[in-house]
């Protein structure tokens, strides 16, 4: 048994690791923007947690989801 027996599986796991982190990030990231811009799928989320949301809520959650910086949203200044 050589040493890359042990080492290819730990290295090929750990790249897989992270890969799969930054691909679900950028997977959610996009998600975030796509409920930022459009309102029924907003509502669609908030319907499957259990929450019904008036009009004002709705632009609350929108204009919640715009100011954060990691959500994919630009920071106005």
């Amino acid at each position: 048994m050589a040493w890359y027996d042990i080492v290819i599986p730990i290295v090929t796991l750990v790249a897989g690791l992270v890969g799969g982190f930054f691909i679900g990030v950028y997977y959610l990231r996009k998600q975030m923007e796509a409920m930022q811009n459009n309102p029924d799928m907003l509502r669609e989320m908030a319907k499957k947690m259990g929450y019904n949301v008036n009009q004002k809520q709705m632009n609350q959650m929108q204009q919640m989801l715009r100011n954060q910086p990691g959500a994919g949203g630009r920071r106005r200044k």
